[in-house]
């Protein structure tokens, strides 16, 4: 456990370097270091990503998982497709809680309705470079009520729904064709939970 908290950083200046779909921001900051003293100023360009919700689905009764498939620009520079297959996930708007964001990206994305809905550890994606920070969720469903294709046309999303049973899966983690992080972290922090959960 870190014996450093927030007080322990002098916050210098914040400077926007950029405005658009996302944003880019420059810090200017001093912490205080292990030998007891403060560091020189840091200055760090950061990408202000925002606050995300991922929701990992499954359907208990038929021991499968709901996944959906788009084309992610992120993806585009490398050698395999640029359509990735992830959980069910959106981004915070304001005045929005981490659960509410859950039920309205369920129903946008995949076209059902949650349950029941259990937190799942919460993480900084890259902290390096970003802000973005994610709550994970787990959410029940019944697989045969998702729909075949989701995604608001106005946020030019065209999303492919899948409903997959577990040893398909687990050959999908295996060959490497789920290689997102946050579909990685909820899927492995669930088989590694599922004994303890009350579902």
């Amino acid at each position: 456990m870190s014996e450093f908290s927030k007080s322990d950083v002098k916050f210098l200046e914040e400077k926007s370097l950029y405005e658009g779909f996302f944003s880019m921001k420059k810090y200017r900051y001093q912490h205080r270091r292990y030998q007891g003293d403060w560091s020189p100023v840091v200055e760090r360009e950061v990408f202000e990503r925002g606050n995300a919700v991922g929701v990992l689905l499954y359907d208990k009764k038929k021991d499968s998982f709901v996944l959906v498939e788009q084309c992610r620009p992120g993806a585009l520079v490398g050698e395999k497709s640029p359509w990735l297959l992830e959980i069910v996930a959106g981004m915070v708007e304001e005045g929005e809680s981490a659960s509410d964001v859950a039920y309205r990206e369920v129903q946008e994305e995949a076209g059902c309705e949650l349950t029941q809905l259990i937190p799942m550890p919460s993480y900084w994606v890259s902290p390096g470079g970003t802000t973005e920070y994610v709550d994970l969720f787990l959410g029940l469903v019944d697989s045969d009520n998702v729909a075949e294709f989701a995604g608001l046309e106005t946020e030019h999303e065209d999303i492919k729904v899948l409903v997959v049973k577990r040893s398909e899966l687990l050959n999908l983690l295996q060959s490497g064709r789920i290689n997102n992080a946050m579909a990685l972290i909820a899927i492995q922090w669930f088989l590694i939970n599922e004994a303890k959960l009350t579902l």
